[in-house]
């Protein structure tokens, strides 16, 4: 979750058991991959499956790329990319919360319109909650429409 706009930070609560968290506490960096719905199976694969037993990447049929400010790969077929750098780890019980400062963003071009603006709408993205995969994508508002004034009212 991004936890900071100015500077851009954001934090991922991770296991200690895990094998990321092992590899997270050592080299102090890590990738957020933005996966679009297309991705459903490969992400839930690499959910599943302990990096100490498989290649995920190989297994989810999963392509790595070189990042650009850090040393671990980013996922090549995601249309976003937060490098990180972690700066503060908090021990909370089953989990270690990394606050990471984002060092670069990646994002693929054909999400970027032609006014140079983000369009995440285009990318088709994925989320999950509770257990459940869900498509990203139905704009049902936008910031302050709650309390714009309506033309011709006063």
């Amino acid at each position: 979750g991004i936890i900071c706009s100015d500077p851009p930070k954001l934090y991922v609560s991770i296991r200690p058991e895990r094998k990321s968290h092992g590899m997270i506490s050592k080299t102090r960096e890590f990738c957020v991959n933005v996966p679009t719905s297309s991705l459903v199976r490969a992400v839930d694969l690499c959910g599943v499956k302990s990096g100490r037993d498989c290649d995920k990447f190989a297994l989810a049929g999963l392509k790595q790329e070189r990042s650009f400010e850090v040393s671990c790969p980013s996922v090549a077929q995601c249309p976003i990319t937060l490098e990180c750098r972690v700066t503060e780890i908090k021990n909370l019980g089953s989990h270690d919360m990394f606050l990471a400062d984002i060092v670069c963003v990646s994002v693929d071009e054909s999400l970027i319109d032609d006014k140079n603006r983000l369009a995440l709408e285009k990318a088709g993205l994925m989320t999950y909650s509770h257990g459940q995969y869900f498509t990203v994508g139905k704009k049902i508002g936008y910031f302050g429409f709650s309390v714009r004034k309506k033309r011709g009212r006063r």
